[in-house]
This record gives C-alpha cells, sequence and structure tokens, in this order.
C-alpha cells in the first residue's frame, strides 16, 4: 500500500511517499479498502506551526 510518512520536523517538505507492505486485520478487526484521502487545511497548517 502507498502511504505518507513523516519522520522528522518540518513542513509540508518532510512528507515522504512510501510503499509498505498491506495490513493484515487480527481477530476482531476489519480492513477497509481506502482509495483515497483529503488533507484540509489545518493538517498543513499544524505542520508549519509545529516547527
Amino acid at each position: 500500500m502507498r502511504s505518507v510518512q513523516i519522520t522528522r520536523f518540518g513542513g509540508p517538505e518532510v512528507l515522504d511517499v512510501v510503499d509498505l507492505p498491506d495490513p493484515v486485520p487480527g481477530d476482531g478487526e476489519q480492513l477497509f479498502d481506502i482509495s483515497s484521502a483529503g488533507v484540509i487545511f489545518a493538517d498543513t497548517h499544524h505542520r508549519l506551526s509545529s516547527n
């Protein structure tokens, strides 16, 4: 699966797109297929203000 990881402090430029193995649900868990997700201004603003 494709994922965005934050491994260091900084603004949006530190967001890294990486490929990870598909997760495997455990007992009593459900796995959902998400094709897209949104990022709102508050998310990017929080990244900028945490430096």
